[in-house]
């Protein structure tokens, strides 16, 4: 399975470059890193067991460092995973005080 998301700031209309994700399958922590100058960011590029899984965008501290107020200190989305071969685009659009997301492709 390979995992990738993409967040864009919604209030700014431009990607919400710098955030810090992380993804868990249950409790184990696979994998962490920041999202690039576009807001994106690959998780995993490797098959994986099915299961549920789950991402977790520290949004508090990203508005934080640029002086906003938000109502989410971080936003966690959950996901199962099927195909443990396919890949899962979990996306992000955010506002500070409201967030959508869509199983991506």
């Amino acid at each position: 399975m390979s995992v990738s998301t993409h967040v864009l700031d919604a209030v700014a209309g431009r990607p919400a470059a710098g955030m810090v994700v992380q993804l868990f399958a249950g409790d184990a922590l696979l994998a962490e890193g920041v999202t690039d100058a576009d807001g994106r960011f690959r998780l995993a590029d490797r098959d994986t067991d099915a299961g549920p899984h789950r991402v977790v965008f520290a949004t508090g501290a990203w508005f934080a460092e640029q002086g906003r107020e938000t109502f989410y200190p971080s936003v966690t989305l959950d996901f199962t995973v099927v195909d443990g071969a396919a890949h899962h685009h979990v996306p992000l659009l955010l506002s500070p005080f409201a967030f959508s997301t869509y199983r991506g492709s």
